[in-house]
């Protein structure tokens, strides 16, 4: 049952918010009591009467000891020092004395971490932690199917396309987090943090999704983005990162990281001009070629393109072709990845084809730190 530390002054309405029959401590000592006697309970909330000192003391101690237990804290008055005080901590929500409807969304945001976190920690206990592959996938010019593609390969996709990020709307999710909520983290994300920003969309596709508030893209910084696929790559064994469709610190962040890269294009001139500037910069930048695919999304387009005019435009072998079909604008429409809803689909088995050949076996990327290296020499030359 969930704990509730405090004398909260109705008590008794907060059974529905916290989630039917409670136990009460009227301290923190009384609290940790309790936690000691169920070792399965994963919610306490702490009420205003606690100290914020002693409260946010209390949650840094559980987060190293049970961290697929969440602390939700209940203060009289809430303000950005203390949420971000509170979250360095591990504390998973703070919300307003008195508002039941707050709290009430608070502990079911706060259950469903936690049980995302055991569900996580299952498999992860032989070994310790996973050894992830980070894929990033990059189209130089809108509308070639990125997002479409990363949302059908599964496991965790980053929607690193911070400004006007698709993959929430493509599967038709309400995101309660974002990316952005990452900041008052940085320097110190663990897997408890990375996994209370994913929302998950089905068992095995979890997803950290771009902000939705405007001016939010312009405050996570490239740093970030690397802590948090570092992180990532611990808990999943595949790591996809949907981009936007231009190189920036972000994306070279993210690339850096990679253990492959997919390049998408489609058969249409405008396409290819800019897939052949993006493998020239790429080569410029030192990625070895050994780490990229390309993929041909629409191969099958009658628009008066050959394979053979589309490997000579960019002056290097296709790796994957896609089909067009019908079929994916409307699984789009209905939010729901095509690979999911039509497995033996041309488009799916395409798909499921090139990440069992490419993906799933391929060669190890050279250390990030010596493209970094080489990234910085070619700038200031």
């Amino acid at each position: 049952m969930p704990i509730l530390c405090g004398h909260f002054v109705r008590s008794g309405d907060l059974l529905p918010s916290i989630g039917g029959e409670i136990q009460q401590a009227d301290n923190l000592i009384s609290a940790a009591h309790l936690l000691d006697l169920d070792q399965d309970e994963t919610l306490v909330v702490i009420g205003p009467e606690i100290p914020t000192s002693e409260a946010i003391a209390f949650a840094a101690r559980l987060r190293m000891s049970r961290p697929a237990l969440g602390v939700v804290l209940a203060r009289d008055q809430v303000d950005v020092t203390l949420l971000h005080r509170a979250l360095q901590a591990g504390v998973r929500e703070v919300v307003p004395a008195g508002d039941y409807v707050a709290l009430h969304q608070a502990c079911l945001r706060s259950r469903e971490v936690s049980q995302r976190l055991l569900s996580v920690a299952a498999p992860v206990a032989i070994p310790a932690t996973r050894d992830g592959k980070i894929i990033t996938v990059f189209a130089a010019k809108g509308g070639c199917g990125k997002t479409t593609f990363a949302v059908n390969l599964s496991v965790c996709v980053v929607d690193l396309d911070l400004a006007f990020g698709d993959v929430a709307i493509s599967v038709q999710l309400d995101p309660a987090r974002t990316i952005v909520d990452a900041l008052p983290m940085t320097g110190h994300l663990d897997t408890t943090g990375a996994a209370s920003l994913l929302t998950r969309y089905r068992p095995g596709l979890e997803m950290l999704l771009a902000p939705v508030t405007p001016g939010d893209a312009e405050k996570v910084p490239p740093a970030l983005v690397a802590e948090l696929l570092g992180v990532l790559r611990g808990m999943f064994d595949y790591v996809v990162v949907d981009t936007p469709a231009q190189f920036s610190e972000h994306v070279l962040t993210a690339m850096d990281a990679s253990a492959h890269h997919v390049l998408l294009t489609t058969p249409d001139v405008s396409a290819l001009k800019n897939l052949r500037v993006t493998l020239d910069m790429l080569d410029l930048l030192s990625y070895p070629r050994e780490i990229r695919s390309v993929l041909l999304n629409r191969s099958d387009s009658k628009v008066g393109l050959s394979l053979e005019d589309v490997e000579r435009a960019v002056r290097c072998p296709i790796a994957a072709h896609v089909p067009s079909s019908r079929a994916v604008p409307i699984s789009i429409n209905k939010g729901t990845p095509i690979t999911m809803a039509h497995a033996g689909h041309p488009v799916s088995q395409a798909i499921q084809r090139f990440a069992q050949q490419r993906l799933l076996v391929q060669a190890e990327p050279e250390p990030p730190g010596l493209m970094s290296l080489a990234r910085g020499r070619r700038r200031t030359a």
